[in-house]
């Protein structure tokens, strides 16, 4: 495989990811009124996977 071609299929898979993580069900898991920290926890929830999704893709691109 040429390396071009590895780099997409990670990126792909990260944004497959990404897509997974926010979704409907995946935020309805979340959507309760917990607070962490004295933020909601819907709201840690989004922001850490969305944190999750660019590191991925920085670590993916940095390769």
């Amino acid at each position: 495989m040429i390396k071009g071609d590895k780099r997409g299929q990670r990126l792909l898979a990260i944004f497959a990811l990404g897509c997974i993580l926010l979704t409907y069900p995946m935020l309805q898991i979340f959507n309760h009124g917990d607070l962490v920290l004295g933020v909601p926890l819907l709201v840690l929830y989004v922001f850490l996977a969305w944190l999750a999704v660019i590191v991925l893709t920085a670590l993916a691109i940095e390769r």
